[in-house]
């Protein structure tokens, strides 16, 4: 409970508090006190039932309150009656009594139908065993009731009609306990003000139970006795309302499912025991008597029969449900991995027998992130949902439609290897995903990339699928929106990528990453501008691998934040060493940084970028930061805002490979960039065939036109120089001018720029 909860909580207690303490009052303080304090424990009781419900409750939870409300003013005229009217509470009664009498019972049915509402607005579910429970003590209750209030009165040749009618007012009374019994009972959260409202109604029981023994003259209990029960009743009622906590009265219950506690086993011992050993032991009377008897208590046999078998049945739902929670997918319904794979094993157990062929089709939806990022999870979770739906449309009776994480969906089916099903479904699915779907937030388009694998029963399920997944990534890696057939070359790529991302990881701390400079040539003066950095790797178990292998790996895996880190590090430094050595009135220099997607999209390059300059006081200017078009794109405006603190900064932002992208130049314009590197395969054939120079030139143009410089990468001969200086571009890189090498065998370039 919070603060303010608790806070909230102290005029129920105080109210609680005071009203019992005048309750002893009116018990054991001198009768002159009687009368007032009956009348502020009413007067305060009433306030409550008022007060309370406006506090806690929304208006359209407080019509249980206001049957209390009602039952309780009825209370108080029959109290009233009862006081100003002697007469009305002789004992024994007389006719006079049926005037309170009969205006108390509106306030009964006042008070049964407030409970009423109470139980249907909390019912958990309706195969809770508080009912049953309830039903069985109610039952006991009327075993009782009849037994030893009703049936001797209705039996009895000397009591007064006007006896026998009050004998029958604890059927009202059994009829409440059933309620509350059912509320107690029930497998909701039990609140302070359930405990305050269950004593309250328990009290009211015990009054009339002494004032019907009262009357029947079975038991000597004074009036004084009876009016502080009902006392006790206006006090805790009402300090309920006040609660907090009453607002759970109102609530549906989340399903509790407890074992039966030793209290609870008790309580329904004794309701089945204790009536059958009454009827046992009593001597045989009047027919009719023994024989509503005898039914009341064969219906509690009966009904503790019913609590077992739906205990027993409400166990096996329960375990069914559990069963399907574990094996189904909570957001689309469909088996997960272990439904998927207990059912491949099982086919795979009669594949060979019967001469099937296993296919499994892994359907991995293309840029899914996209979806979740622009229209947000839910957006995301619809549409899996319409995958889900697609899928089972196209498949038949007997295959099966799995979903085993995120976006990943698998279709297993079992057939004659002659019938080459999976290929047929594969490009039929294909074209069914392509179709737009109808989603809350318009049409929407997507593509998938679908991995084949196929057995006659050797391999287990999970490699079947691992194998499947594998397939999958081959087409993706294809271009995306296709399907790929596993092989075992696949398998033998898998192994060779696992063996070197395990020994990329500690390479860095184990000192065998290394940074490479490749010089960038001003083109009209044939001068050095500066380097391009670039990270080599030689494994001791490798040798030399390709930045082309480890890269990609390093950005799956997340290994390229701390290296992209070292490497930006180590580049500033080298530069900011190359200058100071060259002295003041040299050419100024820079050095070109590869920037990762993971890195641009990360919050910290901003800073690991400007505490690296301040670290080692190289100008920013001096530095470029390389990003690629395509990782841009993919979140253009996440990645504006870390590029315009870059800039901010004083960083020179260059785009690499330009025009292997996309939407490059509808977006150039937007990005805060200076340099424009021409990607090496537009470079290629420039000066001899002549296929791509149309394209260069109008890079050329564009670029100038925008105000930007352009770096003409991969030029390996005189020829491609020459056309690059005649159209105007303004700095290259390439063999013809040296490769990438380590920093002590680039000192003929830094000495050959520093001025005489």
């Amino acid at each position: 409970m919070t603060r303010v909860d608790v806070l909230s909580a102290r005029p129920a207690w105080l109210l609680a508090s005071v009203g019992l303490v005048l309750v002893a009052v009116f018990s054991f303080g001198p009768e002159w006190t009687q009368t007032p304090v009956t009348a502020v424990i009413l007067i305060l009781g009433m306030v409550a039932l008022h007060v309370g419900p406006r506090r806690n409750l929304a208006p359209a939870d407080r019509t249980p309150w206001r049957l209390l409300r009602l039952g309780g003013y009825i209370f108080i005229v029959v109290s009233v009656i009862r006081v100003i009217w002697p007469g009305t509470v002789a004992s024994p009664p007389t006719t006079l009594t049926l005037i309170p009498d009969g205006l108390i019972v509106p306030a009964y049915l006042c008070v049964g139908y407030a409970y009423m509402v109470m139980l249907r607005r909390r019912r958990a579910a309706d195969d809770d065993p508080a009912r049953v429970d309830a039903v069985l003590v109610g039952l006991a209750g009327a075993f009782l009731t009849w037994t030893f209030l009703v049936g001797p009165a209705v039996t009895s040749r000397v009591m007064s009609p006007v006896q026998i009618i009050d004998a029958l007012f604890p059927v009202l009374d059994v009829v409440l306990l059933v309620l509350v019994a059912q509320m107690m009972l029930a497998g909701g959260s039990r609140t302070a003000s359930l405990r305050l409202l269950i004593v309250g109604t328990i009290s009211m029981f015990a009054a009339d139970l002494f004032f019907c023994l009262r009357d029947l003259q079975l038991m000597g209990v004074s009036q004084h006795a009876v009016n502080a029960l009902f006392l006790v009743m206006f006090v805790l009622m009402p300090a309920a309302a006040l609660h907090p906590s009453t607002r759970a009265l109102v609530e549906a219950q989340r399903v509790t499912v407890r074992d039966m506690s030793p209290l609870r086993l008790v309580v329904i011992g004794l309701v089945v025991v204790v009536p059958t050993i009454m009827t046992s032991l009593i001597p045989v009377g009047v027919m009719s008597n023994d024989l509503i008897r005898a039914t009341l208590c064969a219906f509690i046999v009966l009904g503790t029969l019913a609590r077992v078998v739906r205990s027993n049945n409400s166990r096996v739902r329960a375990e069914r449900a559990t069963r399907r929670r574990a094996t189904h997918d909570a957001l689309t319904d469909l088996p997960n991995r272990e439904l998927l794979s207990e059912t491949v094993s099982r086919w795979a157990d009669r594949a060979v027998a019967e001469h099937l062929e296993i296919s499994l089709l892994f359907i991995d939806l293309d840029r899914f992130k996209m979806i979740n990022d622009h229209w947000g999870h839910q957006v995301g979770d619809e549409l899996l949902c319409e995958v889900a739906g697609r899928l089972g449309e196209q498949v038949r009776a007997e295959d099966v439609v799995a979903r085993i994480g995120g976006d990943e969906f698998v279709v297993a089916l079992a057939s004659p290897s002659h019938l080459r099903l999976a290929e047929s479904l594969a490009d039929r699915l294909l074209v069914e995903l392509a179709q737009p779907f109808e989603l809350s937030v318009g049409r929407v388009a997507i593509s998938a990339s679908i991995g084949v694998a196929k057995s006659t029963g050797g391999a287990h399920a999970l490699e079947l699928i691992r194998d499947a997944d594998t397939a999958m990534n081959k087409a993706k890696g294809s271009g995306r929106n296709a399907y790929a057939m596993f092989d075992t070359s696949l398998r033998e790529q898998v192994r060779d990528r696992v063996k070197l991302e395990q020994a990329l990881r500690g390479a860095l701390e184990r000192g065998e990453l290394a940074v490479h400079f490749q010089p960038i040539i001003d083109l009209p003066t044939e001068e050095l501008d500066g380097f391009e950095a670039l990270m080599r790797w030689n494994s001791p178990e490798l040798g030399f691998v390709s930045p082309m292998e480890f890269i990609p790996i390093a950005e799956e895996t997340g290994m390229i934040e701390e290296m992209g880190a070292w490497l930006l590090g180590e580049s500033v430094r080298q530069l900011q060493e190359w200058i100071e050595s060259r002295g003041p009135g040299a050419r100024p220099l820079h050095v070109s940084v590869n920037v990762a997607v993971r890195q641009l999209r990360d919050g910290t390059l901003v800073k690991i970028v400007d505490d690296t300059l301040r670290g080692t006081g190289l100008p920013p200017e001096a530095l470029w930061l390389e990003i690629t078009e395509s990782g841009v794109m993919e979140d253009i405006e996440a990645a504006l805002l870390t590029l315009n603190a870059l800039h901010a900064l004083g960083v020179t932002l260059c785009i690499d490979d330009f025009g292997t992208g996309y939407s490059s130049l509808s977006y150039l314009h937007r990005l805060p960039v200076g340099i424009v590197k021409i990607d090496r395969s537009f470079i290629n054939d420039i000066g001899s065939t002549g296929t791509n120079e149309p394209i260069v030139r109008a890079v050329l143009a564009m670029t100038h036109a925008m105000g930007h410089r352009v770096v003409a990468e991969g030029v390996e001969t005189e020829t491609q120089r020459d056309w690059l200086r005649d159209q105007g571009c303004d700095l290259v890189q390439g063999w013809f001018y040296g490769k990438a090498d380590r920093p002590e065998n680039l000192t003929h370039w830094i000495e050959r720029s520093v001025p005489a």
